[in-house]
This record gives structure tokens, C-alpha cells and sequence, in this order.
């Protein structure tokens, strides 16, 4: 394995154009759970019940019920090794985009800055009556469902089944894939739309394509230049450490 990751440090030398794209197995470690797989929030929750825009404004106390206890993991929730490790790739000039499928906020509050959330962030709230925005902070969750003080719904800032991901991220995303040179997919099994096209983007625009996951994908065969089967928060500190080593300053 350590010959494999020094396989990949070497990519990173002389290129300026890299993209990560990750998922929900990069915050399994920091204790927020994956919404696939048999320990997944869906074999719990029938997405179309408790996920979809239709459903909240249904039923939004229903709803409300899964969302808080995803509340209560991701206000708990810390960085690990993996966040930090690609925080600091960005602050060696490594990455050029984050892109992550995540709504935990946690490459922020690793250090990371140029992050684009495909699926909005569970730290924000938002009014579906007057649109204003909220920290999480800011809410009190005494009510159910919380409302807003003009009477409106509030829903975390997060993209439902129905709802479109906003123009802005897809943009940012789909134009930096287009003319990346490496992209690192971490903790995704790339099977989710639009987030699962940016690799093939990256492929397509000549970028080698690593993947970084405890288990095969759709990508592993077809897609992924080198396949990296492990836990990220092992991998990509020692990715970090090698990159260092193996590359220009």
C-alpha cells in the first residue's frame, strides 16, 4: 500500500489543476452515518418518507424526526485525519477544488476554503416562506417543526430528493473537472447524479483519476486509474507525508 500511495504522491508533482470529490465515507470516522449500506440512514428511513421536498412540506414533524437525530450527529461531530490531511493539501497549493457530497461542514472546519457543497450544509437552516438563512446556532429547536418568526417552515439548507442543487456549485464543479490534470474521488461510490459525471469529466479532459474507499465501486474498473482500498483517514495522511517528500516546493 505505501508503495501504491508513493505511486500517487508522484502525480501531484508539476500540476496545477486538482479536484477532490468526496462522500460519506469520509465522516463514517467522525461518527456521522453513511446514508447507504446495511448501517446506513436509509435502511432505517425510506428516503422517499423522510428525504424528499414533497414529504417535508407534507409532513414536515415527521420529517423533522430524522432530521434531528442527524442534527444531534453532525453538532457532535469533529474532523479526522482524513479532513485535515486534504485541508492540507489545499494550504500546499495541492488542491484547486474540493467538491463534497457532504452536509457536515467538516472540511471547513478542517481548514479547508475552496469547498463546494453539492448538497447544501446541515449547519444551515433556511425559511421556505421569506428564504432567510440561518446558522444552526441560531435555531432553537424547542418547537416541532421549528418555524421561522415569520410562520414560515424552516428546513435545513441541505438539497432533498426534488430539489435542484444550486446552479453555482454545479458550475464551479462541472468547470473545474473539465480541465483538472488529477482528481481524487474519497469516500464516494460516484453512483449519485450529477456528482457521479465529474469523474468521468476529469477522465475525459486527460486527468488521472485515483480513488480512495474501503471497498470497490463503479468506478474501481472502468474509471479509476489507481484504486486505493482503505480507511482515508490512514491513506491520505500518509499521502500528505509522501507528497512532501516526492514533490517540488
Amino acid at each position: 500500500m505505501k508503495e501504491m500511495i508513493g505511486k500517487v504522491a508522484g502525480f501531484f508533482n508539476g500540476i496545477q489543476n486538482i479536484v477532490v470529490l468526496t462522500g460519506a465515507g469520509m465522516s463514517v470516522d467522525s461518527g456521522i452515518p453513511a446514508f447507504r449500506g446495511s448501517q446506513g440512514l436509509w435502511s432505517k428511513y425510506d428516503p422517499m418518507e423522510y428525504a424528499s421536498i414533497d414529504a417535508f412540506c407534507n409532513n414536515p414533524v415527521k420529517v423533522w424526526k430524522m432530521l434531528k437525530e442527524l442534527d444531534e450527529a453532525v453538532a457532535c461531530a469533529e474532523p479526522n485525519p482524513a479532513h485535515y490531511s486534504l485541508a492540507e493539501l489545499e494550504r500546499m497549493g495541492r488542491v484547486s477544488l474540493l467538491v463534497t457530497q457532504n452536509i457536515d461542514g467538516l472540511h471547513q472546519a478542517a481548514g479547508s476554503r475552496q469547498v463546494v457543497e453539492f448538497h447544501g450544509s446541515q449547519r444551515r437552516l433556511r425559511c421556505l416562506s421569506c428564504g432567510r438563512t440561518f446558522s444552526r446556532n441560531e435555531v432553537m429547536m424547542l418547537e416541532d417543526p421549528p418555524r421561522c418568526l415569520c410562520g414560515g417552515l424552516i428546513k435545513p439548507d441541505i438539497v432533498f430528493f426534488g430539489e435542484e442543487i444550486p446552479e453555482r456549485a454545479i458550475k464551479a464543479a462541472f468547470a473545474m473537472s473539465s480541465i483538472c490534470q488529477l482528481m481524487l474521488v474519497v469516500g464516494s461510490s460516484a453512483q449519485v447524479a450529477p456528482a457521479s459525471h465529474l469523474p468521468l469529466l476529469a477522465k475525459q479532459a486527460g486527468a488521472r483519476v485515483v480513488e480512495i474507499n474501503l471497498e470497490k465501486t463503479a468506478l474501481s474498473e472502468e474509471i479509476s486509474d489507481v484504486v486505493l482500498l482503505g480507511d482515508a483517514g490512514e491513506i491520505l495522511p500518509e499521502l500528505v507525508e509522501q507528497i512532501r517528500e516526492k514533490c517540488d516546493d
